[in-house]
């Protein structure tokens, strides 16, 4: 006799926009395409973005991750060095130029215009307040823009109310393009607050992902039993989203890399799932975990969508005679264009 075992119910709130913006996939499309124009190795320096299966897969292709330009042998000096999305300091093009090595730099549009903005703020004569985390990539690759001793890291409101300043009347912030907007205009409510002339950037710093991201898990959040971020630890904008999914509703709030993370006994009985990525995660790992919790649910697929992005960001001159295909790009987007047929997901 067979016996059928009725799955639980479960919506998942998928959220819209989620997943790679347009400065990473510009990123991950530079080493692509320089695979093919080059062949391998392509060398990049540091993670190409903050996303190990990202890594791996571009590993398999041919990239070769290093730390320093000078862990690329001299008989490999003609072959393309890729710098990250995340920006790098104005040291590191200079010493590739010095070891005549020919780079490709993949620095995200957005943190290069806070790159600009804050040596904007620096050229004006005002000291520069970097809201920031310290360590993060982007924010070495930003404060490495100025000369020493010229821009100030704050990375919290108790930094703010800390912080002491030379010349209290003559500052201008500038922001890493991937902080929760929330607590970030806190931190800048308390800098205005104490400094009055504190100078705005010409344009907000954070990004319009960021900040579409967060708005999606906000509508996404409330009510959810559990809130599923994909996403790396050591993924700023992916770290944030957990935080705003917690503070707009979710009882839970998870970032996972991988279906495989997934504890089922922590998960336990739920009906409402809230899902979405972070700016680096691909797409073909969220339907890995939609495909997971379709095995043990029956799942029905709600959209929470509250923006519709159609950035795209050229990639470097000497790679755009090069082809692109889907194909090249379905190990990290899967074989439909993301967004497509989401509503089909049963």
């Amino acid at each position: 006799m067979n016996i059928q075992v009725t799955k639980p119910a479960l919506t998942i709130r998928l959220c819209g926009p989620r997943g790679f913006c347009a400065g990473v996939d510009r990123a991950i499309q530079i080493v692509v395409l320089a695979l093919k124009q080059y062949g391998a190795p392509v060398y990049v320096r540091h993670e190409i973005v903050h996303n190990r299966y990202v890594v791996e897969g571009l590993e398999a292709k041919g990239a070769v991750f290093v730390e320093e330009l000078n862990e690329i042998p001299a008989e490999h000096r003609e072959q393309p060095v890729v710098f990250s999305a995340h920006g790098v300091p104005k040291s590191v093009p200079e010493d590739a130029q010095a070891r005549n090595l020919f780079y490709l730099d993949a620095t995200c549009p957005l943190v290069s215009k806070v790159h600009k903005q804050a040596m904007r703020h620096q050229r004006l004569g005002r000291h520069v307040v970097l809201i920031g985390h310290a360590g993060h990539p982007e924010v070495i690759g930003t404060m490495g823009q100025l000369p020493e001793g010229t821009v100030s890291l704050v990375d919290t409101i108790a930094d703010a109310e800390a912080y002491m300043p030379e010349d209290p009347d003559n500052l201008g912030y500038v922001t890493q393009t991937t902080l929760s907007v929330d607590d970030t205009a806190g931190v800048i409510a308390k800098l205005q607050e104490r400094f009055p002339n504190l100078q705005a950037p010409a344009a907000d710093s954070i990004c319009y992902a960021t900040t579409n991201r967060q708005e999606a898990v906000k509508e996404a959040a409330p009510g959810c039993d559990l809130f599923i971020v994909v996403g790396a630890p050591n993924s700023s904008n992916s770290k944030r989203l957990v935080e705003v999914a917690l503070r707009a509703g979710a009882k839970r709030s998870l970032l996972v890399q991988r279906a495989s993370e997934l504890n089922w006994d922590e998960i336990g009985t739920i009906r409402t799932l809230g899902l979405s990525a972070g700016a680096s995660a691909p797409e073909v790992i969220v339907d890995e975990i939609i495909e997971a919790f379709k095995q043990r649910f029956a799942a029905e697929i709600e959209l929470a969508i509250t923006a519709e992005e159609t950035e795209n960001f050229l990639v470097n001159r000497e790679l755009r005679s090069v082809p692109l295909t889907v194909e090249d790009m379905a190990w990290v987007n899967g074989r439909r264009p993301v967004g497509v047929a989401d509503e089909t997901i049963q």
